[in-house]
């Protein structure tokens, strides 16, 4: 018999960014029954006799969708970890994996290299969609995951040289396994030439994968090949292969990087204005002035700060700043990094009003972009949408709180095709958080980042009550692999 939850009294914002409302919502088995006005619902008519209805008091909360994180590297951590709590905890209930051309899928490998190396090592053994599916249905994780399949990892599997574009011959067969998981489900193609990995693919390699993906419905996400001085051809770049493609386009974390760049988003978010009316396009973005990924030389400019994630030569330095490791080796920042590597680090790139900027753009959805294999990750891997209300939306202004959901939930969903997710609607997947508006914070931050945020009272993955603020951990895992839907509105 399919478990019932009743959540009274909750101010109701539906991720369509239309106006809340006081009521109800009912939750029978993995559906959204009914919803209406306080007290309104009829229970007999949804839920046989005699059967157990958990009645959720939601006076002075809110009552939202579940959180789409439409930018992680999770692909492995939900095998790995699958309680998920770093994710559920913030009210997240379905992520993206396979981001940046990182993805597990199709690669085998008991050594991954870097840039796949951000994915750990243990789960480098899916040569398809499918036994990945598969490995999540026998033990699901506490959150909902769709894939992206990664353009690097494609190269890895079939490329003996990366340092040059692919030949015909490594197109096609780069092409067949893309084919077979957008078959299988997959939501599209993900590239990262911002990385030496991928740095070389020409135009032609690019749209010929991006083509695969839109044959078969999909869309294409890119971390774009320079976010510093070079953003307007790299944005045009990325908006080019699309185009030709014929799919529609997500810029991954758009950030103007660099003190040289900042305060650019004035003019690159008109850039990105001017391509979208020609063109699908839609673009994601974390709440904080500092990025993070992969040790690397030409990104340490002895100006912004950089904060040691982790390193494999040096792991005794985890958690300390470059500029002050340098000076205790009496060495230049650049050596310091070449000594640290391989390794991870958090770099301040970003200044506060471009990220503000990116935020409040209607093109944007949120996305955490936490690497959850860092033995010391960024704070946004725990804290990033809690972060989007507590500051951007409750203390800043800068968003309504109908404008911050829907970013978070329902242009996610219909972007990335995810089907009846990402809305409250009757009829829908009953992925529910409910948080109260006046404590919902990120509490983690770069000193200690693997800490619960604030405010998040409840949510249910698929109807299943997943998380509780009053346990404050993992409450069950009834996460699914989700696959593309055909229309936005399946």
């Amino acid at each position: 018999m399919a478990g019932a939850t009743l959540l009274v009294n909750g101010r109701v914002v539906d991720g369509d960014n239309t106006p809340a409302w006081v009521g109800d919502v009912l939750l029978v088995g993995d559906r959204i029954a009914a919803m209406g006005p306080v007290g309104s619902i009829d229970i007999a008519a949804f839920v046989a006799p005699g059967a157990q209805v958990v009645h959720v008091d939601c006076s002075g909360k809110i009552v939202a969708p579940g959180f789409i994180d439409v930018h992680t590297h999770d692909d492995a951590v939900v095998l790995d970890m699958p309680d998920m709590l770093p994710k559920v905890s913030q009210g997240i209930t379905t992520v993206i994996t396979g981001n940046c051309g990182i993805s597990l899928v199709p690669m085998v490998s008991l050594e991954p290299m870097a840039p796949l190396s951000l994915l750990g090592k243990s789960q480098f053994k899916f040569q398809g969609i499918a036994p990945y599916a598969e490995a999540l249905r026998r033990d699901p994780p506490a959150v909902n995951v769709a894939a992206l399949v990664g353009h690097t990892t494609l190269r890895m599997c079939h490329m003996a040289g990366l340092d040059r574009p692919a030949s015909q011959d490594e197109i096609t067969a780069m092409g067949h396994d893309l084919a077979l998981a957008m078959q299988d489900g997959a939501l599209g193609l993900s590239s990262g030439v911002f990385y030496k990995e991928a740095y070389a693919a020409d135009a032609q390699e690019l749209t010929a994968l991006a083509c695969v993906a839109a044959r078969a419905g999909g869309i294409y996400a890119t971390h774009i090949r320079d976010e510093l001085a070079g953003i307007l051809p790299a944005l045009q770049e990325a908006a080019t292969t699309a185009k030709q493609a014929g799919l529609p386009l997500v810029l991954s974390h758009h950030k103007c990087a660099g003190p040289a760049n900042w305060g650019r988003t004035r003019e690159t978010l008109p850039f990105i204005e001017a391509l979208a009316t020609q063109q699908d396009l839609a673009m994601d973005v974390y709440p904080y002035t500092a990025g993070s990924t992969v040790l690397r030389e030409d990104l340490v400019d002895g100006v912004i700060d950089i904060l040691i994630t982790g390193s494999q030569t040096h792991p005794e330095m985890t958690g300390r700043y470059l500029a002050e490791i340098a000076a205790l080796w009496g060495i230049g920042q650049k050596e310091a990094c070449l000594r640290l590597m391989p390794g991870g680090a958090c770099y301040f790139q970003m200044r506060e009003d471009d990220v503000e900027r990116v935020i409040a753009h209607p093109l944007s959805m949120i996305g955490s972009d936490g690497l959850p294999h860092d033995e010391r990750p960024h704070p946004r891997l725990w804290g990033a949408f809690p972060r989007v209300l507590g500051s951007y939306w409750r203390d800043k202004g800068i968003l309504a709180l109908e404008q911050a959901i829907h970013k978070m939930s329902g242009l996610s969903a219909r972007r990335f095709r995810l089907g009846q997710r990402g809305t409250l609607k009757v009829g829908h997947f009953a992925d529910v958080v409910v948080f109260d508006p006046l404590l919902v914070r990120d509490m983690a931050t770069y000193e200690n980042p693997k800490q619960i945020s604030a405010g998040i009272e409840g949510v249910w993955v698929n109807g299943v009550l997943s998380y509780s603020a009053q346990t404050q951990r993992t409450q069950a895992r009834a996460g699914r692999f989700v696959r593309r839907q055909s229309s936005t509105h399946a």
